[in-house]
C-alpha cells in the first residue's frame, strides 16, 4: 500500500522508483529536492563560518588575550575535536528522526557559543568557546545524509559534492568576511580590542536564521517528514541499537573514516593554520594573509563538487570500482602536493602549490562521499557520521602532533602531514563490495544488490515490509556495475534468497 501511495506523487524533477531525483539542476529551487539542497549547504556554510571565524582575527585576539603558541594550538584542536562524537550522534539522529530536525537542533544549540565569544577574557575561555562552536560542524553529516535521501545513486556523488563543497566554502569565506567585518566595525568607531568581539555577532545571527529556515522550509524525504511517514506506515520505525549494530560492523565505514581523516581532516587543519602561517612566515598584513588563506577554502566552490562529479562520471563507465580508483589517485596526489607546500620557499610558489593542493584534497572529500551512500542503507546516517567523524579525528591528531607548541615549524608540520596523507589513503585498497568488486578484484559470481542491502533486515522485519526502501535502492544502484557486466533481475520481495 505504501509503495502505491508514493508512486502516485508527482515532482518538478524526474525521479526514480524511490522518488529520488535523477537530475541535478544546480540553480533550481524545485521542491523538495533542490530546495533541501540549498537549505542544507547554506546551513552548513554558516556553521563553517562560525567555527573558523577566529583564525583570521587571531593576530588581534592573541594580543588581546595574551595567547601563547600552545594556547592557539590547543584551541585549534578543540575547534575540531568536539565534532568527532557530535558527528556520530548526528548520524544516528538522522537515521532515527530525520536530517531536518537533527540539523536544525544542533545549529540552534551551538549558536550561544558563537555569541559568547564576544565576552571571553582568557585562554581557557577562548578554548571553551571554540570547542563548543566546533560541534556545529556535525551538520555536515545531516547535509550528506539529506542529499543521499533526495538524489538517485547516479546523482548522489555530485549532489553530496556540491552540498559539502559549498558548505565547506565557509572555511575560505570567513577568511575574507571576518577581517572585513572587523575593519568596518573599527571604522564605525570601535577600538581594536572591542571590534573583534562585536564582529562575532554577525556569524552568530546568520547561523541562527539558517536553522529557522531549515525547520520552516525543509523536508526529510521526497515523500515527507520522518514523523509523518512513520505514522502512516510508509517508513519503518527503527531503533538505536539496530542502527548502531549494522553500521558499526560494516568495515567499509571504518576504512572510509580513516581515509577521510586525511582529506577533510587535512582541510580542517589548514583552515586553522594557514592565515597565521602566511602572516608569520612571509610577514604579510593581516588582511593580505586572510585573502591568501581564503583561496584555499574558496576552492571548495568547484573542487569538492568536482570530486563528486568525477565520482559519478567514472561510475557511469567503471561502476563502483571506478569510484574507488578515482578516490585513491586524487587523494594520493593531494598528499604529494601537501609535501611540496611544506618545502616551498617563496610566497609565489607557496600560493601556487597551495591552490593546486586545495583542489585535490577537497576533490578527494567529494569522491569519498561518492562512495559512502552505498555502504549501508539501514545505517546510512551512522556510516556518514563515522566517516565525517573520522575527518575530525584526523584533524585533531594532525594538529596535536605537528601544530601544537613549537616542536615543529609550520612548514615541517605541513610536510609531515602530507606524508601521513599518502600512507593513510592506502586502505582504500581494502574496500570491496561483493556485488560490484573492489580496486583489484571483480564481483562475486552470485552476488546481487538485493542480497547485500537486504542482509541488514531479518526475515521477520522483511515480512513486515521494513526492507522495501532498501529493495528499491538495490534496484536503482545497478549502475554501480562495471559497464558490460550482466545485471541479474530483481529478486522478488520475500524470496529466501534475498538473505546474505
Amino acid at each position: 500500500m505504501a509503495e502505491t501511495t508514493t508512486q502516485r506523487k508527482s515532482f518538478a524533477l524526474a525521479v526514480d522508483s524511490d522518488n529520488k531525483a535523477t537530475e541535478f539542476p544546480i540553480f533550481s529551487i524545485a521542491d523538495p529536492h533542490m530546495r533541501c539542497f540549498h537549505l542544507s549547504w547554506f546551513s552548513f556554510f554558516c556553521c563553517f563560518v562560525s567555527t573558523f571565524a577566529a583564525p583570521p582575527l587571531l593576530p588581534v585576539i592573541r594580543d588581546n588575550l595574551n595567547l601563547t603558541s600552545s594556547d592557539i594550538g590547543n584551541a585549534g584542536i578543540a575547534s575540531v575535536s568536539g565534532a568527532v562524537f557530535a558527528r556520530l550522534a548526528m548520524g544516528t539522529a538522522c537515521d532515527l528522526v530525520g536530517p531536518r530536525l537533527a540539523s536544525a537542533a544542533l545549529v540552534l544549540l551551538t549558536c550561544p557559543a558563537v555569541f559568547f565569544t564576544s565576552v571571553i577574557s582568557s585562554a581557557s575561555s577562548y578554548l571553551v568557546v571554540r570547542f563548543l562552536t566546533g560541534f556545529s560542524l556535525a551538520s555536515f553529516v545531516s547535509t550528506q545524509f539529506w542529499m543521499s535521501s533526495m538524489f538517485s545513486p547516479a546523482k548522489v556523488g555530485i549532489a553530496n559534492g556540491f552540498a559539502g563543497g559549498w558548505g565547506n566554502l565557509g572555511g575560505g569565506a570567513t577568511q575574507l568576511i571576518m577581517p572585513l567585518v572587523f575593519e568596518l566595525i573599527q571604522r564605525m568607531g570601535s577600538v581594536r580590542f572591542t571590534a573583534w568581539r562585536v564582529a562575532f555577532f554577525v556569524p552568530g545571527v546568520v547561523q541562527m536564521l539558517s536553522a529557522v529556515a531549515v525547520l520552516a522550509l525543509g523536508k526529510d524525504m521526497p515523500d515527507g517528514n520522518y514523523r509523518t511517514l512513520k505514522k502512516s506506515g510508509e517508513m519503518a520505525k527503527d531503533t538505536f541499537g539496530e542502527v548502531v549494530r549494522y553500521g558499526a560492523r560494516n568495515y567499509r565505514g571504518w576504512v572510509l573514516a580513516l581515509t577521510y581523516g586525511y582529506c577533510f581532516g587535512v582541510e580542517l587543519t589548514v583552515d586553522n593554520i594557514i592565515a597565521e602561517y602566511f602572516y608569520d612566515r612571509f610577514d604579510l598584513k593581516l588582511h593580505t594573509a586572510g585573502v591568501v588563506a581564503a583561496s584555499f577554502g574558496l576552492a571548495n566552490l568547484v573542487s569538492r563538487p568536482g570530486g563528486g562529479w568525477l565520482s559519478d562520471r567514472v561510475s557511469a563507465r567503471y561502476g563502483m570500482r571506478g569510484r574507488l580508483w578515482a578516490l585513491w589517485v586524487v587523494q594520493t596526489a593531494g598528499g604529494v602536493l601537501c609535501i611540496l607546500l611544506g618545502r616551498a620557499g617563496s610566497l609565489e610558489s607557496s600560493i601556487v602549490v597551495m591552490i593546486l593542493f586545495s583542489f585535490l584534497v577537497q576533490a578527494a572529500c567529494g569522491l569519498t562521499f561518492g562512495v559512502v551512500p552505498f555502504v549501508s542503507r539501514r545505517a546510512l546516517g551512522l556510516i556518514s557520521g563515522m566517516t565525517g567523524g573520522g575527518g575530525n579525528v584526523g584533524a585533531v591528531l594532525t594538529q596535536l602532533i605537528f601544530f601544537r607548541g613549537t616542536k615543529y615549524s609550520k612548514e615541517d608540520g605541513i610536510t609531515y602531514m602530507g606524508i601521513m596523507m599518502v600512507f593513510c589513503t592506502l586502505p582504500i585498497f581494502l574496500v570491496y563490495f561483493p556485488q560490484w568488486g573492489g580496486m583489484f578484484c571483480g564481483p562475486k559470481a552470485d552476488a546481487t544488490e538485493e542480497r547485500y542491502y537486504l542482509s541488514e533486515w531479518t526475515e521477520e522485519e522483511q515480512k513486515k515490509g521494513y526492507h522495501l526502501a532498501s529493495l528499491k535502492y538495490a534496484e536503482n544502484s545497478r549502475g554501480e556495475r562495471t559497464r558490460g557486466e550482466h545485471s541479474e533481475p530483481t529478486v522478488p520481495v520475500g524470496d529466501p534468497s534475498t538473505r546474505a
